[in-house]
């Protein structure tokens, strides 16, 4: 490639002058999206391990609520659940910030996974792990919570460590309704300056955001795989 040629690639994707003038609004665009990613890492698997609790009771009107609401949340793009509920929702008198809807929905989505995630985990729990706890005089619920849930834990964590960087990664879905997240900065940016210069700094600011994610999360899968014999 010749001198001039890289000259004008730096020039359209590395311009020092709109680096500089941009620089900050891609910052707070990454503060939003790791404040919304936050929250729906905890929230979402904090859910759904609480439906995957109650689920474990085996009651079957709750349970067949949980697993509609479960194979819904799963089979909705999130994109059209943002549509339907910000631009829909007001339609009935309800309206909610950009920030909550974008939350909620990655949140509900995040959940509905990790339920079934770890539902698999305590399902794949062997029945004989059940009846040694069971025959020590430990309850249903302590059974559950102190022997099943840890076995089940160690079994989920490279499938939920997985799906959660993938729906946090959503976050860049919060710009068709306005959230600054880093998308949403850095298209406004391009817009204004008429250079992709923003977008490669978006670009540059998911790798920094999500690459130590991947790796703790290949660390996680690591640290917590079951030993072969």
């Amino acid at each position: 490639m010749q001198p001039d040629r890289w000259s004008i690639f730096l020039d359209t994707f590395f311009k020092a002058s709109v680096i500089d003038k941009y620089l900050p609004s891609i910052a707070s665009g990454v503060i939003i999206t790791i404040q919304i990613a936050g929250l729906v890492v905890v929230t979402g698997i904090g859910l759904g391990l609480l439906l995957a609790l109650v689920r474990a009771y085996r009651i079957r009107a709750i349970n067949v609520l949980i697993v509609v609401l479960v194979d819904m949340f799963r089979a909705l793009p999130p994109l059209v659940l943002i549509l339907v509920i910000y631009f829909g929702l007001p339609n009935v008198g309800i309206a909610l910030p950009n920030f909550v809807v974008l939350w909620l929905v990655l949140m509900l989505v995040l959940a509905a996974f990790a339920e079934e995630i770890f539902w698999a985990g305590i399902t794949a729990t062997p029945k004989g792990q059940w009846e040694a706890a069971r025959s020590t005089g430990l309850g249903f619920t302590q059974t559950l919570v102190f022997v099943v849930m840890p076995q089940a834990a160690r079994i989920t964590i490279p499938p939920l460590t997985n799906r959660t960087i993938a729906i946090t990664k959503n976050t860049a879905l919060g710009t068709v309704i306005g959230v600054p997240e880093i998308l949403n900065q850095a298209t406004t940016a391009t817009s204004f300056a008429g250079s992709a210069t923003p977008l490669m700094m978006g670009a540059v600011a998911y790798l920094v955001l999500f690459i130590p994610v991947v790796i703790f999360g290949r660390w996680l899968e690591t640290r917590f795989a079951w030993k072969r014999a």
